[in-house]
């Protein structure tokens, strides 16, 4: 065995090295990071793995119900604390067949997980030395390698960020040097930003690696940054027949789904538009914020649309706002339905803004505010009884929705 010890620990390969191992042992082995995403396996017993194996092998990474079975049976924790290989008996309901695991360390840190499949024998006693030996090695050859990735995002990082605060001098000093650092630039791009004020680091940590997940969508690539609270996402495709918008809004809808309210409290969101420049990024961070700055203003994100394209007039909010100050205006029909709302714990002025924003339809409104329709007729009814509101006016329902804004923005 030390013939074979020498050999493999004169290998830097990490595919070498699992070749050897399962050579030397004749079974098939995969091993896995700390985080169990798949890092090699041996493709000779390729034939040999079992379901649990094979179905890591397709998703590159431990499958979730494996992972559960493994936290409830303890294996996990088993994984944590046994420094040395232990053997894990078949489970057959996952498809897991019986194996040897072994922790792969490195200046105790765990790096990863050595996994033996047992077919038709169990290892010997000399073989589970052996493994115990060649996991050092392993954990010391996969610390090198996540040093180098490291490294790597850190250029990564440091390009992307001089890109958004526009500190190249040129489309051509760009990509001059995302081609010195290797970074593969989209054809098209937008930035996308995600607030999450007063969160926590752990937690805007936590939030980052979420939506990590969802950017591994076909012909897209992406980066991600932290400033403080504020999560930068770019988002880029390959082709122009694909909208990285489209790509951005769909995260959205995946980040709503998925949010536990509680914890992911005043979280504000802006999409900037699509550019083929490169140059061009430091544009759509800065239009990403300003939704975002105009929807913090207004307390809320509700009813401001995620898209920079899509703010209209409330790109004039400021403006606007200014010339009111200076002509101490006050929109004496709003002042009433406010009025009113405190008098009799009803919901008038938001019941109107609904109204607004869906063109004066009844149906999209209730649906909206989950009420009855025939409770929003009611309301309707009192609004107009109570005020001098013409909802056939344009321009008045256009007064009202910005002095709506304006309300929210003061409150």
């Amino acid at each position: 065995m030390n013939e074979l010890l020498d050999r493999i620990f004169s290998l830097a390969d990490i595919n070498d090295i699992i070749d050897h191992i399962s050579n030397v042992l004749k079974k098939p082995v995969i091993l896995e990071s700390d985080h169990f995403f798949l890092l090699a396996y041996n493709s000779y017993y390729v034939n040999h793995y079992d379901t649990a194996n094979q179905q890591t092998i397709f998703a590159k990474k431990c499958p979730l119900n494996i992972f559960e079975k493994f936290v409830e049976t303890g294996i996990i924790d088993q994984l944590k604390t046994i420094p040395t290989p232990f053997r894990i008996d078949k489970m057959e309901e996952i498809g897991l067949n019986q194996r040897v695991v072994v922790s792969a360390k490195y200046k105790d840190s765990i790096m990863g997980y050595i996994w033996v499949q047992e077919l038709d024998n169990q290892l010997t006693d000399e073989e589970m030395n052996f493994l115990y030996d060649v996991s050092f090695h392993v954990g010391k050859i996969i610390n090198q390698k996540n040093k180098r990735k490291q490294e790597k995002e850190e250029c990564r990082e440091i390009f992307f960020r001089k890109a958004i605060n526009n500190e190249f001098k040129s489309e051509k000093e760009l990509r001059r040097e995302a081609t010195n650092l290797n970074i593969i630039l989209p054809s098209i791009y937008n930035v996308m930003v995600v607030d999450a004020i007063n969160a926590e680091e752990d937690l805007v940590e936590e939030l980052k690696e979420t939506i990590r997940s969802y950017l591994n969508l076909k012909d897209n690539t992406s980066h991600v940054l932290i400033n403080q609270s504020i999560i930068v996402i770019i988002v880029g495709c390959y082709s122009l027949n694909y909208s990285p918008v489209a790509a951005s809004l769909q995260i959205v809808e995946n980040l709503l789904t998925n949010f536990d309210v509680k914890r992911y409290s005043n979280i504000f969101i802006g999409v900037g538009n699509e550019y083929q420049q490169l140059c061009s990024l430091h544009a759509s961070y800065e239009e990403a914020l300003e939704v975002i700055e105009i929807a913090e203003k207004l307390g809320t994100q509700e009813n401001v649309p995620y898209e920079y394209n899509r703010l209209g007039i409330l790109h004039y909010l400021d403006v606007i706002k200014e010339k009111n100050r200076k002509r101490n205006y006050l929109n004496q029909n709003i002042q009433i339905l406010k009025a009113k709302d405190q008098e009799s714990q009803t919901e008038l002025l938001k019941t109107l803004e609904y109204y607004l924003m869906n063109n004066c339809k009844l149906k999209p409104t209730a649906e909206q505010m989950f009420i009855h329709p025939n409770t929003l007729n009611y309301r309707i009814k009192q609004i107009t009884d109570l005020t001098s509101i013409d909802f056939s006016d344009f321009n008045q329902k256009c007064q009202l929705f910005l002095d709506l804004m304006l309300l929210k923005g003061n409150s």
